[in-house]
């Protein structure tokens, strides 16, 4: 697809279909207004879920049990990989599926905060919209983290990856991811204590599950703070193209930086665009998605 049909698909996007993720965008900054604490109940867990709270009981698995689940760590069960490691796809031997993820053998101070970062989140946050951690692995030379497999793999692998033969993901879905990745977040923020500011949302980190249900995963760049804290003073990190401005220039974190994410991931996801493209170099176009949104949406304020 070139620009100006790409041009032309945004502007029938914007007038049939840009209302679904609005109401999701909408459905989260409404959340301001509900109440956070309930009086007599943990503020850890929104009372209208129901969720299984037993998150402390990880299961540690053995370093030989996930080289079996693994093949033995095969280049054709890796899913993804990542700047701290490698996620493979595994068979459990009660033949349940579970995805993988190994961080990198050369131990760094960056791969050990993610690891601890990852696991401290995982017993607080319990949310049908948030990944769980199954279970992990520890020794002397590893450190694997064990996690339910998701059938249809990360948004951005839909918008982007899907062979020919496979459908792109419908509107309806589209609106669902929307609504589900919010609700992850709201989570998150508002029934979190302390509350986790997830510092990388992007459609390869929202993943699906079999009913195609948005699931916000990969928290080793998030950051924990204090509930009663406007905001935290931060090392920039995160994906370019979906770092918020205040956060890339003063290292200002907070909520906001999220919801920033949240809005690039919704271009994302109503475009099928990456948030930075090298290849529109060439093209003399824009770098950045939201500068070209911004520019063909122009002629709708004058």
């Amino acid at each position: 697809m070139n620009r100006t049909e790409q041009n032309n698909c945004w502007w029938y996007l914007s007038s049939t279909h840009f209302a679904a993720s609005a109401m999701a965008f909408s459905c989260w900054c409404c959340r301001k207004s509900q109440n956070v604490s309930f009086a007599g109940e943990d503020p850890k867990v929104h009372p209208d879920q129901q969720m299984d709270s037993d998150v402390d009981q990880l299961r540690r698995f053995s370093l030989e049990e996930l080289k079996l689940a693994t093949d033995y760590f095969s280049n054709e069960n890796i899913l993804g990989s990542g700047g701290f490691g490698k996620v493979y796809k595994g068979r459990l031997q009660d033949d349940s599926l579970v995805a993988v993820k190994r961080l990198e053998h050369k131990p760094t101070p960056d791969g050990e905060l993610q690891f601890q970062t990852t696991t401290e989140i995982i017993n607080m946050a319990v949310h049908p919209h948030v990944l769980r951690l199954s279970g992990f692995c520890m020794t002397t030379s590893e450190k694997l983290l064990v996690y339910p497999y998701m059938a249809n793999g990360s948004v951005a692998s839909h918008l982007r990856e899907r062979p020919p033969s496979q459908p792109p993901l419908g509107w309806p879905t589209r609106k669902r991811v929307a609504l589900g990745t919010a609700r992850g977040l709201s989570y998150l923020h508002d029934h979190c204590n302390p509350k986790v500011i997830h510092r990388d949302v992007k459609a390869a980190n929202i993943l699906l599950d079999e009913e195609f249900e948005a699931v916000v995963g990969d928290f080793g760049l998030a950051k924990l703070m204090d509930y009663n804290d406007t905001h935290v003073i931060t090392d920039v990190c995160g994906t370019a193209g979906h770092i918020a401005p205040e956060y890339l220039y003063n290292g200002i974190c907070s909520e906001k930086t999220d919801v920033y994410g949240y809005g690039i991931m919704l271009l994302e996801l109503i475009t099928g665009q990456r948030a930075v493209d090298l290849a529109w170099i060439a093209a003399e176009d824009d770098l950045l998605l939201l500068d070209w949104v911004v520019y063909i949406t122009e002629p709708c304020y004058e």
